[in-house]
């Protein structure tokens, strides 16, 4: 695993998770619930998507093909994660 991989994957996190939370407002968990979901969801789903597309250091990390590959991952992985923990969140409130 490459460090720079993973601070995209973790700021794309962070910024999926934000923009989800700003388009369901009903799951937001504040800006900085929304931030730590998607920072956890961007790294967990950009190693997941790195792995099933076989993108990494040895197929050259600095190239645009894995650096979009590691922002896509990182945005939807944090997006996803945010939205499941606020509508886990919204069902144990009832």
């Amino acid at each position: 695993m490459d460090i720079v991989s993973l601070l995209i994957q973790l700021a794309s996190g962070a910024l999926g998770g934000n923009v989800t939370g700003s388009l369901f407002k009903n799951l937001s968990l504040g800006t900085l619930g929304n931030s730590l979901a998607g920072i956890v969801g961007g790294g967990l789903g950009g190693q997941i998507l790195s792995q099933v597309l076989h993108v990494g250091p040895a197929a050259g990390a600095m190239d645009i093909g894995s650096i979009l590959t590691q922002v896509a991952g990182g945005g939807v992985g944090g997006g996803v994660l945010m939205a499941v923990i606020g509508v886990l969140r919204s069902m144990m409130a009832k």
